[in-house]
């Protein structure tokens, strides 16, 4: 992980955004009266004196290579009372960000963060807390809202964190978009999520928080971008892109941009790691000139009238509804559920899409105004008990902010309702909440869109009566050939409605030879394209992201919408998703970042070879140093291969061992917890050939190999048990 290092410029003086508060052990900012809200605090203080924290500065630093962004985020926060605090905030990322890499500075003094399971990163960052420790927790509340806790943040002390994450950017009828959120928007919850509670006093006004923004772009070919949401112009240099933007938080950070001729990338991204090697596919089949009859369809429109959609957004969403009413096709039939609090229809059955019918609609809509809370799952429930009509395609369409708290609930009831319409969903507003509009449509077999004006009402509403009224490209499957491919991700490829790329990863055992194929059903024609492994080998050491995209996209499918990637797994979904997030550095529902002051804990560390017991007995070892990302350091294992056969023998290499003084060596093994469940002497007529270890019967899991000596650990390599 490469973190740009900046110095802290703005902290010397004493910033005029800085709100002072005189009271409360529980303190909190106060926030103007903006529709939405930014990153909050709340704040925490056993002074009654005086406590000034403030939010100074976020900078985004993005980089899009290809059709890949590497993202780094830069907070900088400041406490300028008389005491020491502690804090939370909350804040947004995009819904398909693989966050890899965490780090706090203080002062001057860095942090690197280690990724543990999340109850144990709890426990770190508890303990510390209660010692006095200045320490940070980075956990995952939604896959697109992150909540940092930070404890012990001493008075004039200056806090920058840092983060970095990868995601893929896929084109959308040959429109590539980069999207930053910087909104964590208020939720409507019945199940006291205690990260949803932002009160009017939990943040500082928007007004006087710095967002800088840097976002480069680099393509094979000349390229044409537009920032969407803000006066941000592009200078171009060759194949490259650039803008700067300073400004507020506020509307989502959104650019677009096209290729020469409207290309699309296709091909294929390879990585060749030390233990794994991956592989990326963008395939877009051509397809044919085929005429196509739609079928008869009926539509529910299911909009969301509740207090967070009044004003504006209420008002795109009723000109949205309006486009979409008067592009139904004579033989259609529709219904409107308005749901807030509660739900009302505008028939009992569905009508006949009518001049008369659809005056009638319309006149409804003017008539309502956003109140209440947002009860989404009753709505969507009424729609289905509503019954469809026979003979009628079914669609559900639902226009919505998405502030809700209920987005798995929602994924499982659209799941269990597929064989009874395709769900497409309507983001509606500058701030959306792009996991749950994004879920729905990628769930529900459908599309996803996002109306931020009423000039995007239009767009939408066009776009939409394409999809639905063109063939989707169905019955998708991908072969491969001449090549030995594993952990391919998604286990299905679902239909597509959209003109975009279809998108596999996967893993593949050297060399990188043979092709893959994807064929699809297109109205009544066959599509098919291939590509060969042997035509992308260049520059592969490039695309590292890889590892963590192919993670994140298994993760996603996963913890994000509940799909598993393989019913024959032998362990549980929560249990696969942690030993994803330990293995590849990656913030999920059950992994964190946890920083301590190394500083003030600095010699607390046990020894290499066991420095504590717990109470059953067992030896444990500090794993800080196992997670230690220094590439300069001398490699000395090689790890052959996941350990699956009952004897549970674990076979390895040792190498570079002339560099070693000490000729005292052991290789000791342990659990992701740092319990110690071997350690064998090494003969040092032995090392240089492959070694076997008998593990005995061990859970399925990743462990720990270390090489150690009598004073340090030499090196560290992870491997799986899989039973």
């Amino acid at each position: 992980m490469k973190l740009k290092l900046q110095q802290n410029q703005a902290v010397s003086i004493f910033i005029n955004c800085i709100i002072i508060l005189f009271f409360s052990v529980n303190i909190a900012f106060g926030q103007d009266n903006d529709e939405t809200e930014c990153p909050y605090f709340n704040v925490f203080s056993s002074d009654t004196t005086g406590v000034a924290f403030a939010l100074l500065s976020t900078n985004i630093s993005a980089t899009i290579s290809g059709v890949i962004a590497n993202v780094e985020i830069e907070q900088t926060y400041y406490n300028s009372g008389d005491s020491t605090i502690s804090a939370t905030y909350v804040f947004p990322m995009s819904t398909n960000a693989a966050v890899y890499g965490m780090q706090m500075e203080l002062d001057g003094r860095t942090i690197d963060a280690v990724i543990k399971r999340r109850d144990e990163a709890q426990t770190i960052f508890e303990n510390a807390e209660a010692d006095g420790l200045t320490a940070s927790l980075l956990e995952q509340e939604r896959p697109n809202v992150f909540q940092m806790s930070l404890a012990n943040i001493a008075s004039g002390d200056s806090l920058i964190v840092r983060m970095v994450y990868t995601e893929l950017l896929t084109p959308t009828n040959s429109v590539y978009r980069f999207l930053f959120p910087n909104i964590v928007g208020p939720r409507f919850t019945t199940n006291g999520e205690p990260w949803v509670y932002q009160t009017a006093q939990d943040s500082l006004p928007l007004s006087q928080t710095a967002l800088n923004i840097d976002l480069k772009i680099n393509a094979a070919t000349p390229l044409e971008a537009t920032c969407t949401s803000h006066n941000a112009p592009f200078a171009y240099s060759g194949n490259s892109a650039e803008t700067t933007l300073s400004t507020n938080p506020g509307d989502d950070f959104i650019v677009d941009y096209t290729l020469d001729g409207n290309q699309i990338e296709t091909g294929l991204l390879l990585y060749e790691g030390e233990e794994e090697n991956f592989f990326l596919s963008m395939i877009q089949p051509a397809k044919p000139d085929i005429g196509f009859d739609s079928p008869q369809r009926e539509y529910i429109f299911i909009m969301d009238v509740s207090g967070s959609m009044s004003g504006t957004p209420l008002d795109i969403s009723k000109q949205l509804i309006t486009n979409l009413l008067n592009d139904l096709n004579f033989d259609d039939k529709f219904n409107i559920l308005f749901f807030a609090g509660g739900s009302s229809v505008l028939s009992p059955s569905s009508l006949e899409a009518t001049s008369d019918n659809i005056d009638m609609a319309i006149d409804m809509l003017e008539n309502f105004s956003g109140g209440g809370g947002t009860q989404l799952l009753p709505a969507m429930q009424t729609a289905l008990n509503m019954g469809g009509t026979e003979g009628y395609s079914r669609t559900f369409v639902i226009l919505t902010d998405g502030y809700v708290t209920v987005e798995k609930q929602a994924f499982d009831l659209i799941r269990e309702n597929l064989n009874e319409a395709n769900f497409f969903s309507f983001g509606i507003g500058t701030s959306v909440n792009h996991y749950i509009i994004e879920g729905i449509g990628y769930v529900g077999e459908g599309e996803s869109f996002v109306a931020t004006d009423f000039m995007d009402a239009d767009e939408v509403a066009d776009r939409f009566k394409q999809y639905i009224e063109r063939p989707v490209l169905t019955n998708i499957e991908a072969t491969f050939a001449g090549i030995d491919v594993y952990d391919i991700e998604p286990y299905s490829v679902p239909d597509v409605f959209a003109e975009r790329p279809i998108i596999i990863y996967g893993k593949y055992h050297q060399p990188a030879d043979g092709s893959v194929t994807v064929t699809g059903d297109y109205s009544d024609g066959v599509v098919t394209s291939s590509l060969n492994f042997a035509d992308y080998t260049a520059n592969n050491e490039e695309n590292i992201a890889l590892k963590y995209l192919w993670a994140r996209k298994r993760i996603k499918l996963m913890s994000d919408y509940g799909i598993a990637s393989n019913e024959n797994d032998t362990i549980s979904i929560e249990e696969e998703i942690t030993l994803l997030g330990l293995q590849y550095n990656l913030v999920t529902e059950y992994t964190a970042f946890v920083a301590v002051d190394s500083s003030a804990v600095a010699g607390n560390n046990p020894p290499p070879d066991g420095g504590g017991t717990d109470n059953d007995g067992g030896v444990f070892v500090s794993t800080d140093a196992f997670y230690d990302a220094d590439v300069s350091k001398i490699s000395h294992i090689t790890i052959l291969g996941t350990v699956t056969d009952a004897g549970g023998l674990l076979q390895f290499q040792l190498k570079n061992l002339q560099s070693i003084d000490d000729q005292n060596l052991k290789v000791r093994i342990t659990d992701i917890n740092g319990r110690v469940i071997s350690t064998h002497d090494l003969d040092p007529e032995d090392v240089e050939s492959i070694l076997t270890v008998r593990l005995g019967q061990l859970s399925t899991g990743y462990y720990f190999l270390s090489l150690v000596s009598e004073n340090q650990v030499l090196d560290t390599e992870k491997f799986m048990v899989a039973n």
